[in-house]
């Protein structure tokens, strides 16, 4: 599971996935450019990448800004040689636990508008790249809520464009030697704080209590009675990433423990 001389943008860095994944990616020989919105994150990140021998840069990038995020990926072609793993992995603004009649129209679009913009523009610029050079992988990543997730906001309805969207992309670009896949993933439990729990819902209370019933009732939703840990899901995305895995397209591989939803 190799990846060598690969080089991996991952677009949300600095999140605490994008953290376990990029020091999964440089482990396994990538190097890997690391963007994002918050400076400071990606610095560290890069830093403890570095300090465990591993390369890494760093660039700000709004992944909503077609021409940033462009401009960055002929940046990483040029410089690197290649183009070979783009990963988003934007937070989108989800809001849960509030019934549909009861959500505003802004609540409900915006993770819709924020997750298929930011997959389709990032996906769009290593495409071009990728379809040149007859070689690379796109992946993407959301819950595989898209056949009923009640009182999830819209949750089900973006991780349904965004599963289609892969799939179409896979199609159209598999004939010149690129894949398109990506993983469904729901409650990492090193990812979990009170403040993301807020986040989505700003009614829960901000406790580690909180954070500890949300995981002991998602452990008992999953068929293994256990949450995939984070360095679970980031061997995952390096499997699917390396050639390893290159009869894999078109589809999302479900780390979630669960049935589909």
């Amino acid at each position: 599971m190799s990846l060598q001389n690969k080089n991996a943008i991952i677009y949300g860095a600095g999140g605490a996935i994008g953290n376990g994944v990029a020091k999964e990616f440089a482990a396994r020989g990538a190097r890997v450019f690391l963007t994002g919105r918050h400076l400071p994150a990606l610095t560290k990140l890069a830093g403890e990448i570095e300090q465990s021998g591993g390369l890494a840069e760093v660039a700000v990038v709004d992944a909503l800004d077609e021409t940033a995020v462009d401009e960055h990926a002929a940046a990483v072609a040029t410089e690197a040689g290649s183009l070979d793993i783009s990963l988003n992995l934007v937070p989108r603004g989800d809001i849960q636990g509030i019934p549909l009649v009861e959500m505003s129209v802004e609540d409900y679009i915006r993770p819709i508008t924020t997750g298929i913009t930011t997959n389709f523009i990032t996906a769009r610029a290593a495409a071009r790249h990728m379809t040149a050079q007859g070689s690379g992988a796109i992946l993407a990543l959301d819950s595989g809520s898209a056949h009923g997730s009640p009182m999830m906001g819209a949750t089900g309805s973006v991780d349904a464009a965004l599963d289609t969207f892969i799939r179409n992309l896979a199609v159209e670009i598999g004939p010149h030697g690129v894949r398109a896949l990506g993983i469904w993933v729901a409650g990492i439990p090193e990812t979990l704080t009170p403040e993301k729990l807020s986040a989505v819902n700003d009614q829960l209370p901000a406790s580690p209590e909180m954070v500890q019933n949300v995981l002991g009732g998602l452990a008992e939703a999953r068929l293994t009675k256990r949450s995939p840990r984070l360095a679970e899901v980031a061997s995952t995305l390096a499997f699917l990433a390396s050639d390893d895995a290159m009869g894999i397209t078109g589809t999302f591989v479900n780390v979630t423990s669960m049935y589909p939803s």
